[in-house]
């Protein structure tokens, strides 16, 4: 296939596969799905390198002649990533076949669309499917390379302990074993974890961490410590966002683990980076663990309100303010930058429609309380134009 016809036919379909970020999350869900191992990783992870594959290979194909080494250098490095990480070979390649099926059917489909002619479109899809095949041997390559690397490194064997520990994907490490990585077999650790992609960056970050002992690594993906104390300002890389929770005897220390792994998106919902203790956001873990029930406390409390009505979302607003701020009128009424009559009048106007019992000077329990500033935040979190439970009122 010459230059001419690769730009007039197959460029100009993957180029707008790559430029459409819901195909990449469409490849990103293959791959996931079909690979567990994979899919718990960060999903941001699996993202990026979907991503720069994409990227490869379209500057792969704007160049004539056979690809060279350097097009399939992100291909080797993701082989090498996803060895660090401690994936296997066979969960690897479970995700790229995945996502190479998914990526050959959404190409055939556009390209139809296109009215490409069928001779075209094979000539196409066999010169896809060559270079597909030569990417996927370089993963393997980086893959087993990475392997041998690391293959009775001492952070090879850190992961492995901190794994048994956290995942119990392997077998449990015996007191030998945490002696050799640098842990009290009856000591009490923090588990500190952060979303942090770059292998390299990872483990920078991780020996800062650990310098009055204990022990950091890569688990799925995230940086992973067990450190004896909490880390001090100075040891954090600026801009990193790290949840950490109170120290907890080692043989317990996989539930603890589990815990941090759900507090992190919450903890990046903050918009704040630095040092999350695990216990500030414990209620916002209580809460989100129950989807269901909160949406039916959003529907039962506030079912007659509407999520695509302005007002309505005004009047929610300013309740989850006066929650957070202590059902103080003035507070509230500063934060939002209104008069302390207009918050008032609002909660008046929401208690007549919902019945919510909101007005200064109400008494109300703590459960209670709490039970209404969650309902508020699931209705207010539900899209726009759909009822409660987030149903679509059109459906």
């Amino acid at each position: 296939m010459t230059l001419t016809t690769r730009g007039e036919v197959f460029l100009k379909v993957l180029a707008a596969m790559a430029a459409d970020e819901r195909i990449v999350d469409d490849l990103v869900r293959a791959a996931r799905a079909e690979a567990p191992e994979v899919a718990r990783l960060p999903e941001a992870e699996t993202r990026r390198h979907v991503a720069l594959l994409f990227s490869a290979g379209l500057a792969s194909f704007e160049r004539a002649g056979d690809p060279s080494e350097r097009d399939f250098a992100e291909a080797a490095r993701l082989g090498a990533d996803r060895a660090a990480q401690g994936i296997s070979i066979g969960g690897l390649l479970g995700a790229i076949q995945a996502g190479r099926n998914r990526a050959l059917e959404i190409a055939v489909q556009r390209a139809r669309t296109a009215a490409i002619p069928d001779s075209v479109l094979l000539e196409v899809l066999l010169e896809l499917d060559r270079y597909l095949g030569i990417m996927e041997r370089h993963v393997i390559a980086g893959h087993r390379a990475a392997e041998r690397d690391l293959a009775g490194s001492r952070s090879a064997a850190g992961d492995r302990v901190l794994r048994g520990l956290l995942l119990g994907a392997e077998p449990a490490p015996t007191p030998p074993d945490l002696t050799g990585a640098g842990l009290r077999p009856d000591g009490r650790y923090h588990c500190l974890l952060s979303e942090v992609a770059d292998p390299a960056r990872l483990r920078a970050a991780g020996r800062r961490l650990v310098v009055g002992g204990g022990l950091a690594g890569t688990v799925l993906g995230r940086l992973a410590v067990l450190a004896p104390r909490l880390p001090g300002p100075d040891a954090l890389d600026p801009g990193l966002l790290m949840v950490a929770a109170p120290a907890w005897p080692l043989p317990e220390i996989r539930g603890v683990y589990d815990l941090c792994v759900a507090a992190l998106p919450v903890a990046a919902g903050s918009g704040r980076a630095g040092l999350h203790l695990l216990v500030e956001h414990a209620g916002d873990l209580a809460l989100t663990a129950q989807p269901l029930l909160a949406g039916l406390a959003g529907a039962a409390v506030l079912g007659a309100l509407h999520p695509g009505d302005d007002f309505h979302r005004e009047l929610a607003g300013t309740a989850m303010a006066y929650l957070d701020h202590g059902q103080r009128l003035d507070h509230t009424a500063a934060a939002l930058h209104v008069h302390p009559n207009t918050v008032r009048y609002r909660l008046r106007r929401l208690h007549e429609l919902t019945g919510v019992p909101l007005v200064p000077g109400a008494p109300g329990t703590v459960l209670a309380t709490v039970g209404l500033w969650w309902a508020l935040r699931t209705w207010r979190e539900s899209p726009a134009g759909a009822g409660p439970g987030g149903a679509d009122f059109d459906a």
